[in-house]
């Protein structure tokens, strides 16, 4: 990522140093050689860069259009197999290999954003993600397009070197609004990409061969090119965060190691995540057999608008992020979303099977405290280091990511072999689990402490904004 550079003009010494000559602060005007930078974009340390809510937003709609290369090809697979002539358990493969991809990405690429500048690793990861998303849909066999879907994961990172991004830009008082916003906008792209995929599908190509697929890639391709435009013209040069230390890659997978075993408030955060992803996965895919089993017989497309009410819960992240940033410390609002997913797993225990009123309560009720939980555990980790927010944000989705595997075989086991109470139950179960973890570590544990609720920090938030564990 190499880049021209050209000193500035207005390089001059201060009063105290007449005749002495001040270091010529060098301009970055090109990257990799030949792609210009906006002059408006370039760092200059003079004029550093402002928070703005518009360029938060931006970034949540380059993670809404880019997480979507995840989950295209959930609604396809069915086209996918006709079209290949191939059975729909060997088509199957496609999502998994695709969510092995996007975990690779986050562990090996991710936590570049603490080495490298972020503009130019964000514009690679959409160029690669855009070609990959034109070389799917060209895609000449199966084999071909797993590969290809796996590829496609790895590249669809944008999201995770946004979030720190995001949390880099904002001042602390609004660092969790900034992440909210963005946090709303990868969510949003789950539950986009199966309905984009689905009406693209159905209503283009050639019904007989199936091959309307294709043309959601299509759409991908000229998705990534738009975002991709629209991140060159706005994304601000900010310089690698640890420059001059003489960190190399080795050496931040290395500290990714590290980090899981000696920061106290990361391991609380990572495993309440953890087991908070259980929760949400083992809830969404146990609810399509509620709703499509007694009492209610839903069909497919009846179960699927149960994600518009997905929807509002993600909308409502910009709020929920304005309320963490309200409180004392965010240890108070993981409590609340703990509290939010109890209430709210407790009518869908007592009701799910009597009343189609009381699952939608509970799964707009369970985004709201799901969200909740993220942001405000998202914002505490940020507060360990600010040179290592990408790596502690990576440790911290692999870890969800980790959990949601075990939601998904959890849940669907014990579901089809006890029923809904059951499955109900063990959801409980998980979020006691999540409340005690809590509790051992309180809000205002010294920085490197692992129990206890004490700590000479004091009842005020620390100078990262955050809480002072």
């Amino acid at each position: 990522m190499s880049a021209t550079t050209t000193a500035l003009d207005d390089a001059q010494p201060s009063d105290g140093e007449k005749g002495t000559a001040t270091p010529t602060f060098m301009r970055k005007t090109r990257h990799l050689g030949f792609l210009p930078i906006p002059r408006r974009l370039q760092y200059d340390p003079a004029r550093p860069f402002e928070y703005s809510t518009l360029l938060v937003c931006i970034f949540g709609f380059a993670s809404t259009m880019t997480v979507s290369n995840l989950y295209y090809a959930q609604p396809l697979l069915i086209q996918l197999a006709k079209s290949f002539e191939v059975s729909n358990t060997q088509v199957a493969n496609v999502p998994t290999l695709t969510q092995a991809g996007y975990a690779t990405g986050i562990l090996l690429i991710s936590p570049l954003g603490d080495l490298v500048p972020r503009r130019p690793l964000l514009l690679l990861l959409i160029v690669a993600s855009s070609l990959l998303s034109l070389g799917l849909a060209r895609a000449p066999s199966l084999p071909a397009f797993t590969a290809l879907s796996f590829l496609v994961g790895v590249s669809t990172v944008t999201p995770q070197v946004l979030i720190p991004l995001a949390a880099d830009l904002a001042p602390p008082p609004r660092r969790a609004t900034a992440v909210g916003i963005v946090f709303s906008g990868l969510l949003l792209g789950l539950m986009v990409a199966r309905v984009l995929a689905g009406i693209v599908a159905q209503f283009t190509g050639d019904p007989a061969k199936g091959d309307g697929w294709r043309n959601v890639y299509w759409m991908a391709f000229g998705v990534q090119v738009f975002t991709g435009i629209l991140l060159y013209f706005s994304l601000p040069d900010w310089p690698a965060k640890n420059k001059n230390t003489g960190l190399t890659y080795w050496g931040v997978l290395y500290s990714m190691g590290k980090l899981m075993v000696t920061e106290p408030l990361l391991i609380q955060c990572s495993l309440i995540g953890f087991l908070s992803s259980a929760v949400f996965a083992s809830f969404w895919v146990t609810l399509t057999f509620l709703l499509g089993g007694a009492p209610y017989f839903y069909s497919t497309v009846k179960i699927g608008l149960f994600g518009l009410v997905g929807i509002l819960g993600v909308l409502s992240a910009p709020l929920v992020g304005r309320f963490v940033d309200r409180l004392a410390s965010p240890w108070y609002a993981t409590l609340t979303a703990i509290l939010v997913l109890l209430v709210f797993l407790g009518i869908m225990l007592g009701a799910g099977t009597l009343s189609v009123g009381a699952v939608v309560v509970a799964v707009w009720g369970l985004d709201l405290g799901f969200q909740m939980q993220q942001l405000s555990n998202a914002t505490r980790i940020y507060t360990i280091s600010a040179d290592a927010r990408s790596r502690l944000n990576a440790i911290f989705i692999i870890w969800g990511f980790v959990g949601m595997v075990m939601g998904t075989q959890a849940g669907t086991v014990i579901f089809e072999s006890f029923g809904p109470r059951a499955n109900g139950g063990l959801n409980m179960g998980w979020v006691g689990g999540m409340l005690l973890l809590l509790m051992v570590r309180g809000p205002w544990c010294g920085k490197g402490q692992w129990v206890g609720g004490g700590g000479e920090g004091g009842r005020r938030r620390g100078k990262e904004g955050g809480e002072w564990g």
